[in-house]
């Protein structure tokens, strides 16, 4: 039995959009350590004999610690042998992933990594937004919506200045900060899109531009998990023309 710890990333949430890489890896799995926005059909493919630990971290409410996780890899890859560590999305895209990475291999134990599809680009993706569009958006930023002590990401001070497509991760409990920063800049008619439980049956989706979008959240009684679009992309989405009569009747 040899102690090995593969980062498996899920996807955005529709469990056909993991990667075959992915499956193969559940597949031979002694141990599952799996967050709460990883689809559980996924857990299925596992052998019969495997360990499944839900560690349910979520952005708007923590629940097992970071370290515990770290420590929980090492221990089970010790007495185990193969652990997978399932993350929604990506796992080195604001999954803290590279610090689970980092605590395993301090310990010696071998490690690999299969990446998954962010929901950054996947969820804009399903939605038809593309996150560049030549001679509009030459890029696209991916920014946490706050930091570790609670305040807006800094980033966002900087792309708001930009024409980059913003796509905020973790940032919908600050959406009125986010707005009111881009107000604070003069950029009211920007385009922006909230996306809900992605990829999924439940998914939900509202469109507006940043002076619209809090009255169009309310009226969609959107919540988490959401990601935050904002950008002249966005107006590609094909419901969006249709908006513009309702924004100024």
């Amino acid at each position: 039995m040899k102690p090995f710890v593969t980062l498996v990333g899920a996807g955005p949430g529709d469990p056909d959009l993991i990667t075959l890489k992915g499956i193969k890896a559940i597949k031979k799995a002694d141990v599952i350590l799996y967050d709460a926005l990883v689809n559980e059909e996924l857990l299925n493919l596992a052998p019969e004999h495997c360990v499944k630990i839900y560690v349910g971290k979520r952005a708007e409410r923590l629940s097992t610690k970071q370290e515990s996780i770290n420590q929980l890899l090492v221990d089970y890859a010790l007495t185990h042998g193969h652990v997978v560590r399932l993350k929604g999305g990506d796992p080195f895209v604001f999954g803290r992933g590279g610090e689970e990475i980092a605590f395993v291999r301090k310990h010696g134990i071998e490690t690999a990594v299969v990446p998954g599809i962010s929901s950054a680009i996947g969820l804009t993706g399903i939605q038809q937004i593309p996150l560049t569009y030549r001679g509009e958006s030459e890029s696209f930023w991916v920014i946490t919506g706050s930091t570790k002590d609670g305040n807006l990401s800094e980033d966002l001070y900087q792309a708001v200045k930009t024409d980059a497509t913003v796509v905020v991760l973790m940032g919908y409990g600050k959406l009125k900060e986010i707005v009111e920063l881009y107000q604070s800049y003069g950029r009211g008619e920007l385009p922006i899109a909230l996306i809900q439980n992605g990829s999924l049956p439940t998914e939900r989706i509202a469109l507006g531009t940043i002076d619209t979008i809090l009255d169009e959240e309310k009226e969609k009684l959107l919540g988490v998990p959401a990601i935050i679009v904002i950008g002249e992309v966005v107006r590609k989405h094909q419901d969006f023309e249709t908006l513009k009569v309702h924004f100024h009747e």
